[in-house]
């Protein structure tokens, strides 16, 4: 939302057409606290001269999360223009460089519309990954969209690569430095009466063109009329002596009290200061212009001026630790969960803050895709503060949010800090959680054999003793036996638990979970008709899910849509299976478990190939390829990849044979010889990773030309790829 522009702002004229006018990738805007960055960009952005649609995102130390930063970039992007944002939006669980950048840069890049994205004090940011994420964004943006930065330092991109390719503008204080003429007219504005020249000058002077201190000494001369002139030379004790002392009594104590909290509404005002009225006291202070400043349309939300909050904190008499407490329980109140803990870490009510995350994990932060954010809320949290079942609970954050080294970090912290005699909600055996989830997201996909292990001894202990176990236990063993492979133990494990009564209890993630895996398993073993009323009965809450757009809060979501589209190409709609599948392939790489993406990409080259579509098949299994090359997957699955793709070359080959594009067959390791020969592997090191001898890869090399009717090996390639062949 862009601040609203000041009532009495002066125009900055040939400012705004410098902005307006600046073609650069990036325009950055920064200056010390106080020299007037916002209200500078606030009013470029109303300039009716400036036709380009502006979104603004109002940064502050609680956006220093990559999810969190892009949630509102994408949408503040998305809320000027509705062809803009929406896919990204929903990718943004995998890492943004990943997926919704590009995608984002593909969208952009297809719009005729010229946008520009505005990131206000984007000097509270530190996360590495945010700022590679915007450097990733810089160095692919295309001609439609344009970044403004404003804050107190340089941001850090590379900043001296793009001056020295003139893709850079730049405003600092010596350019937003009020002249004497702007600076009278400001002063004269604030203080609500014409200044003389003498009186005018001299704030200026002292304050050498500086926007907060010109209005700071505007505000004493508004108090004090006679006052020749603002010459004090600390002008803050202008502000702390005689502007607050001329305030009514109810505006000078919310402004002193509400300093700890950095956005102000008229209920949280109320809950945090145990007073009533501050929605109007707060709109009074907006209206005589005291350094409070409306932060939407609506003026519900208000921000003072960190300067001032800064000041205004050593009067107050309260403790800030109380007014921050109190503000977090008005936020649970309002079902704002995150704020709420955000505002006990503020008032360093640690253990409060622990035990409210560990409370709301599963009922209010996964369901809503923000695993991320309660990640970066945990780890605020000191260690000493975090018990076994809290760090448990981070490590599924981690799991959900696709970083492994962390999942194994939160584990090993849960580990350390449980003991035989610790309780988890839910779970029967504390360790038999460990374990679990170790299993399901602490071991890469290659180790199935020890995944295995793992939930099989979660799965004895959590149900020893006659115990129901809980939800997630067994599909976790039924996942990992999937992954290797065993589709027909897994689906019987599966099924076993899809029958329990208490079923339409569990979390929704945890239901497609275990519908998805469970569904995919009964197709790879041919129980057509039972995978059909597995994926009937987690059609509505899988629906519900994507209705509500909280896809990144249901990793099982798109096994199940990958098993939809199975069953529409096995029962002959291959036009329907591909739509189906090409979506889940976008759900999969929400949550890149390598497995689940690579089945899904397998089965979208056939339904591609069963269409005609042999480019989009070829597409398909590339993608798989470059699964299987980058993350670990199971001995399994780099077989089934080695199948498909023999399967579509055998398939490219008889019907080129068919048609007399060649004269006849090729074999199965002529294709296999072809597929190596697209790569910079040697004769030799082909060979070797063919078990074969280099005369023997001569030999086959020869035959493959003869029968391409070429003389080369870039030829041969060139021919297989116009053939469909590879």
């Amino acid at each position: 939302m862009i601040p609203p522009v000041r009532a009495g702002a002066v125009a900055r004229d040939h400012l705004h057409r410098q902005l307006r006018l600046a073609q650069t990738r990036l325009t950055v805007v920064v200056a010390p606290a106080g020299w007037g960055k916002t209200s500078l960009l606030s009013g470029w952005a109303a300039d009716p001269g400036e036709h380009r649609r502006i979104a603004w995102v109002s940064l502050d130390e609680s956006d220093d999360e990559p999810k969190q930063f892009w949630t509102y970039a994408l949408s503040a992007l998305h809320g000027v223009d509705s062809e803009i944002g929406a896919g990204p939006l929903q990718a943004l669980d995998a890492d943004p460089v990943d997926l919704a950048l590009p995608m984002l840069l593909n969208e952009l890049a297809a719009s005729p519309v010229e946008h520009v994205l505005v990131l206000d004090d984007y000097h509270l940011l530190t996360s590495p990954r945010i700022h590679e994420g915007v450097e990733y964004l810089l160095n692919y943006l295309p001609a439609s969209l344009r970044l403004v930065i404003a804050g107190r330092a340089d941001p850090p991109l590379p900043i001296a690569r793009l001056r020295a390719r003139g893709d850079l503008t730049e405003l600092r204080a010596a350019q937003l430095r009020f002249s004497p003429d702007d600076a009278a007219a400001l002063v004269s504005a604030v203080a609500g009466h014409k200044l003389d020249g003498t009186a005018a000058a001299a704030l200026w002077e002292r304050t050498e063109g500086w926007a907060a201190g010109l209005q700071l000494g505007a505000l004493a001369l508004r108090a004090d009329p006679a006052r020749k002139n603002a010459d004090d030379r600390h002008l803050l004790d202008y502000f702390t002596a005689e502007v607050l002392p001329g305030l009514a009594p109810r505006q000078r104590d919310l402004l002193v009290r509400a300093a700890p909290l950095e956005r102000l509404c008229g209920p949280l005002c109320d809950a945090a200061l145990e007073v009533t009225g501050s929605a109007e006291v707060l709109a009074d202070l907006v209206r005589a212009d005291l350094f409070v400043a409306a932060l939407d349309d609506e003026q519900q939300w208000f921000r003072c001026h960190r300067l001032l909050r800064d000041a205004l904190s050593h009067h107050a008499a309260t403790d800030p630790g109380e007014v921050l407490g109190r503000a977090a329980a008005w936020f649970a109140q309002q079902d704002r969960i995150d704020d709420a803990v955000s505002h006990l870490l503020r008032a360093g009510r640690h253990e409060e803050a622990a035990a409210m995350l560990e409370r709301h994990a599963e009922n209010w932060f996964f369901p809503r895709g923000a695993a991320a954010t309660y990640l970066q809320l945990g780890e605020q949290v000191p260690l000493s503060a975090v018990g076994p079942a809290l760090a448990l609970s981070l490590a599924m954050a981690a799991s959900l949010s696709g970083d492994q080294a962390r999942v194994t970090r939160w584990l090993n912290a849960a580990e350390a800090a449980g003991t035989p005699d610790t309780v988890v909600p839910g779970w029967h055996s504390f360790r038999a959680a460990v374990l679990c989830w170790r299993a399901a997201f602490g071991v890469s996909d290659a180790e199935s054999a020890r995944s295995i292990a793992l939930a099989t001894e979660a799965l004895d202990l959590e149900t020893r003793d006659g115990a129901p176990g809980h939800p997630v236990v067994r599909p976790a063993l039924g996942g990992m036996l999937a992954r290797a492979g065993r589709f027909d133990e897994a689906a019987t494990l599966l099924l076993e638990q899809w029958a329990r009564p208490d079923r339409d209890s569990w979390q929704p993630w945890i239901l497609l979970n275990v519908g998805g895996t469970l569904a995919m398993c009964l197709i790879e073993v041919g129980r057509g008709d039972d995978c059909d009323r597995v994926l009937r009965e987690a059609g509505p809450i899988a629906a519900a899910i994507e209705r509500d757009g909280r896809e990144a809060g249901a990793p099982g979501l798109a096994a199940l849509r990958i098993a939809e589209g199975r069953r529409r190409f096995q029962s002959g709609d291959v036009e329907g299976a591909a739509v189906r599948l090409r979506r889940a392939v976008a759900l999969a790489e929400l949550h890149p478990r390598p497995t689940v993406l690579f089945m899904g990409l397998v089965y979208l080259a056939d339904a591609e190939l069963a269409r005609g579509d042999r480019p989009a098949a070829h597409a398909a299994l590339s993608q798989a390829r470059e699964v299987v090359e980058d993350e670990p997957v199971s001995a399994y699955a780099a077989g089934r990849l080695d199948e498909a793709e023999a399967r579509l070359g055998r398939r490219a080959a008889r019907a080129a044979t068919r048609s007399g594009a060649i004269p006849e067959e090729l074999t199965d390791r002529e294709l296999s010889i072809l597929r190596a020969l697209q790569g910079p592997a040697t004769q030799r090191e082909i060979g070797s990773a063919l078990f074969l001898s280099i005369n023997t890869v001569k030999a086959y090399n020869k035959s493959l030309y003869r029968k391409l009717g070429v003389a080369s090996r870039h030829d041969a390639v060139a021919a297989a790829r116009d053939l469909g062949l590879i």
